[in-house]
């Protein structure tokens, strides 16, 4: 299979304005990817499916990641005036990044016999009814697993042909994967015993103020 620089080299030559950035990859797999830009998503992932280098047939995994604000660390070089002489120092700065949420998909070539790739969709934040290209026009098997994303993460794939909950009851509200999501107390399908919400709720309360001695103040008849 060609480098990731050099597939990418070629979608940018097959799509035109087409942005695409190869994410690298911390954990010990070093496996990189390949961030689309939700416009051309679609015509980016037919390349991968259908030219004759790459046949990229079938897509195997998708998955979503909640991504929530965040503050990264990194050091960059900058120039700067030391003890009267211009010098090329190191500073750490913080850089502020949004939260948002994202589709990953894990595509192999059945008929080259090569891969994974993976390519990344993001969407622009976090809030409700946020949206993401569909592929499941091109890879057939990413239909349930878009599904499974709307319903657990929320993201809105624009093009599914039966984007529907797949996993939670229609009448569900909030989305069980994010990372803010907190489980309700009680369920309407499923009321839990009486003591056991009351144990949750006690959970949510502010704490009460303690006056000194009060615990030694006794209720006279």
């Amino acid at each position: 299979m060609q480098s990731l620089e050099q597939i990418k080299t070629r979608i940018e030559s097959a799509v035109p304005g087409a942005k695409i950035d190869i994410v690298p990859n911390a954990s010990p797999s070093q496996q990189l990817s390949f961030k689309i830009d939700n416009e051309h998503a679609r015509e980016v992932a037919k390349f991968l499916r259908d030219d004759s280098a790459l046949r990229f047939d079938f897509c195997s995994n998708v998955t979503g990641v909640d991504w929530l604000d965040r503050t990264v660390t990194k050091k960059v070089k900058v120039r700067k005036v030391v003890e009267g002489e211009e010098k090329e120092v190191e500073e750490t700065q913080q850089e502020k990044i949004p939260g948002y949420l994202e589709a990953v998909y894990h595509l192999y070539s059945i008929e080259r016999k090569h891969g994974p790739i993976i390519i990344r969709m993001r969407t622009a934040d976090r809030g409700e009814g946020v949206r993401a290209p569909s592929v499941t026009p091109i890879w057939r098997s990413a239909e349930f697993q878009e599904r499974e994303i709307f319903d657990l993460y929320g993201i809105r794939f624009e093009g599914h042909p039966d984007l529907r909950r797949i996993l939670m009851w229609d009448e569900f509200k909030d989305y069980p994967m994010r990372k803010d999501y907190r489980e309700p107390d009680d369920y309407e399908y499923e009321p839990t015993p009486h003591d056991d919400v009351l144990e949750k709720a006690k959970q949510h309360y502010a704490p009460r103020p303690q006056l000194d001695g009060a615990e030694n103040i006794t209720a006279q008849p």
